[in-house]
């Protein structure tokens, strides 16, 4: 199966997806150190800069089966100013809508902040809708998935109307969440040496730090340390990847 990635950060989606088993066809990123971190890693793979040019009209070079994406989540959380779905970062979906109707892939699977459940939910799904898609979604954990934080995000899967019975994200059994703030007091030194190496090799993987600080002079510190933060979490999209693969061979 083939993918293409919208607002591909370092690549957290594709990492994963790729681990399931899919390749990726197209990247679509505006940020300078990102793109640096996907020319490393994609060097082959086709790269646009500028989400709202991309795909202005249909291009069969750009068909895949899976469209995926954590589109800006400023306007949307907790931590921003909360302007919501239409402000003027978060309102990029319209853009990812806009693609998904262009080229209609066979899945697309979404990700940002939980607080989207309260900030412009009804609008993806509508808009999701209003093109031909069903979708199921779910808040899914990153401490339920090996990280020593709990991190909450929820992601959509979305597909063609059809009379599909099998939910893509079943099989997720939630998580504890003190276990997981257990975890993150016992961590120790080592674990803490440990993300603060993560944040000086961020262009050799795709984890996310536990700090919120960086060394001075560390080059590219704070975008290192910002684009690991934004990542979508790889085992999580590994497991979305595989449902997604296993779903496709049962059609």
């Amino acid at each position: 199966m083939t993918f293409g990635s919208l607002f591909a950060g370092v690549g957290g989606f594709d990492l994963g997806f790729e681990l399931a088993g899919m390749a990726c066809s197209w990247q679509v990123e505006c940020h300078p150190f990102c793109r640096r971190v996907l020319d490393r890693h994609w060097p082959k793979v086709p790269k646009h800069d500028d989400v709202r040019t991309f795909a202005a009209e249909y291009d069969e070079s750009l068909q895949v089966d899976v469209i995926c994406g954590g589109f800006p989540c400023q306007d949307i959380s907790d931590s921003g100013r909360r302007a919501g779905i239409n402000g003027a970062r978060s309102g990029l979906w319209g853009e990812f809508s806009r693609i998904v109707r262009t080229l209609r892939p066979k899945y697309v699977v979404v990700e940002n902040v939980a607080a989207l459940l309260r900030r412009g939910f009804e609008r993806v799904l509508g808009d999701l809708a209003t093109i031909g898609y069903d979708a199921e979604w779910e808040v899914l954990p990153a401490g339920a998935f090996g990280a020593m934080h709990i991190r909450e995000r929820v992601f959509v899967v979305a597909y063609p109307q059809s009379d599909r019975r099998n939910r893509i994200l079943q099989g997720f059994t939630g998580y504890r969440g003190s276990e997981i703030r257990q975890k993150r007091r016992t961590r120790g030194p080592t674990a803490l040496d440990s993300m603060r190496r993560l944040v000086r090799e961020c262009e050799g993987s795709f984890g996310e730090p536990a700090i919120l600080g960086s060394d001075d002079g560390i080059p590219d510190g704070v975008d290192r340390i910002a684009s690991c933060g934004n990542a979508v979490f790889v085992p999580i999209a590994e497991w979305i990847g595989r449902r997604i693969v296993e779903d496709e061979t049962k059609t």
